[in-house]
């Protein structure tokens, strides 16, 4: 079983155009195209299965370059996802002396990232032991509650 990849496809490109597309070649167990979460169109690249290998080298060397809707698709070998690094995504990094709300008792921003140091390090204070911790605010005076309405 050969997972292909395929790049440089048109955003208008679907999953059974680009089965047609690989058929010719051999047997397509799956085809799958990348779409963008918030727009909900096609990324321009996606990926196909073919089950035998032999098949999958044709159609592979057939098919790169090939003009495709007015591009030359790239197909090769597609490459094992590496894993994420965690918590890279989301709100969490400020801009400098943001801090997105998350830099409270005065602190000034943290440099830009907020009450917990850079991405994925134990820097700044707390070295990021939950949401916040007391040692987070070990060198200042003691800030007022906010009232609970």
């Amino acid at each position: 079983m050969k997972n292909l990849f395929v790049g440089n496809m048109t955003f208008q490109t679907t999953e059974a155009d680009l089965k047609a597309l690989f058929e010719p070649y051999g047997q397509v167990a799956r085809v799958h195209i990348a779409i963008d979460r918030e727009t909900r169109r096609s990324r321009g690249f996606g990926f196909v299965e073919m089950p035998n290998d032999a098949e999958a080298a044709q159609a592979m060397q057939a098919l790169d370059g090939k003009d495709f809707g007015g591009r030359a698709l790239k197909v090769n070998e597609a490459r094992p996802r590496e894993a994420s690094a965690g918590g890279a995504r989301g709100p969490r990094s400020g801009g400098p002396g943001g801090g997105q709300g998350y830099d409270r008792g005065g602190h000034g921003g943290q440099g830009g990232q907020g009450d917990r140091g850079g991405h994925g390090g134990q820097g700044g204070r707390g070295g990021g032991r939950g949401r916040f911790s007391n040692e987070d605010y070990s060198e200042s005076p003691r800030q007022p509650r906010e009232p609970r309405w």
